[in-house]
């Protein structure tokens, strides 16, 4: 993700998951201004000074997380995400990391997975009409104030 509108749009709108490895929000894919419709995955990674003090470590959780969301099988949700690591990210085993990863990404909004992300409306229910409401007619008249001579 590009600067810091985009970041605070997915913290406005997006949907926390919480682990024991990691905090991400996730909110649905949308494109930027003029940007075709490409959907895929925008994932912003953010360690913070204050979850791991030295550069070194912040860096190198960082990079394992990359490499878990590059290498997941299946490939990644289309969906904007900010991935917060906690310290946990640098023992615990690749495989483990990976795992939690997909599971968290499961529930990515479009992904039908559980919880989603915040839906207006009837997301849930797509293209249906209920049995109460009518089709309009497609021959419509409509009366012009004035009469017809005016």
């Amino acid at each position: 993700m590009r600067g810091e509108r985009e970041f605070r749009k997915v913290r406005a709108h997006g949907s926390p998951v919480r682990g024991p490895l990691f905090t991400l929000r996730l909110a649905e894919y949308r494109p930027r201004h003029g940007e075709v419709w490409r959907p895929r995955a925008i994932i912003g990674i953010v360690v913070p000074k204050k979850t791991l003090k030295r550069a070194v470590d912040r860096n190198r959780a960082r990079r394992r997380v990359r490499e878990a969301l590059r290498t997941l099988p299946g490939g990644l949700p289309p969906c904007r995400a900010i991935l917060m690591p906690a310290p946990g990210v640098l023992t615990v085993p690749f495989t483990e990391l990976q795992d939690a990863l997909a599971r968290a990404l499961a529930r990515a909004p479009g992904r039908g997975g559980k919880g989603g992300g915040r839906r207006g409306g009837n997301a849930g229910r797509s293209g249906t009409v209920s049995g109460s409401v009518t089709e309009p007619s497609t021959s419509l008249t409509v009366p012009v104030p004035g009469g017809e001579g005016a």
